[in-house]
């Protein structure tokens, strides 16, 4: 087994366990912490296959900013006891796995009887000069849509952490 082999088993363990930590933390403040693991994850992962641009952006925007937000959010937000929502309650976690289970099983049926190429896919000379060509070309719409999404839920959640009072 090779150490690249190697390394991509222990970040795909590092990967899942974050995830699994989200779903199964029974403090959100905790699961947003593991968020932030399984982000970092996944941009270890996708350094290790070579797409360094993807793992700066997954680092920057997702890691950072997004888990940032998330975090903000649950501390601005919450203001009693957080095991009374219905986040907790036993249907929903018992909800939450039969679609995991079901969806996984979707995933893994679509992945066994995919015929991926044997060849690999010719390298581009300026791969982030590409990406920033269409960032900022033909998504620039959606690029733009993106941060004003984030910027509303900053502001919402100041709003709801100020509760309406003026």
């Amino acid at each position: 087994m090779t150490w690249e082999a190697v390394t991509f088993y222990i970040l795909a363990v590092v990967t899942v366990t974050g995830a699994a930590g989200v779903v199964f933390s029974s403090n959100i403040v905790r699961a947003a912490f593991f968020l932030v693991a399984s982000f970092l994850g996944v941009a270890a992962l996708y350094f290790l296959l070579g797409a360094d641009f993807l793992g700066l952006v997954q680092i920057m925007i997702y890691a950072g900013a997004v888990s940032v937000l998330v975090i903000f959010a649950v501390m601005l937000v919450i203001k009693d006891d957080i095991r009374r929502t219905s986040l907790f309650h036993p249907v929903s976690r018992w909800w939450g796995a039969a679609i995991a289970v079901l969806l996984t099983a979707a995933l893994a049926k679509a992945v066994w009887q995919t015929s991926f190429p044997a060849k690999g896919l010719a390298v581009e000379t300026d791969p982030v000069g590409q990406m920033a060509k269409l960032l900022l070309g033909d998504y620039v719409v959606a690029f733009e849509v993106a941060a004003v999404l984030l910027l509303v839920a900053i502001v919402g959640a100041i709003i709801l952490a100020k509760g309406g009072e003026e």
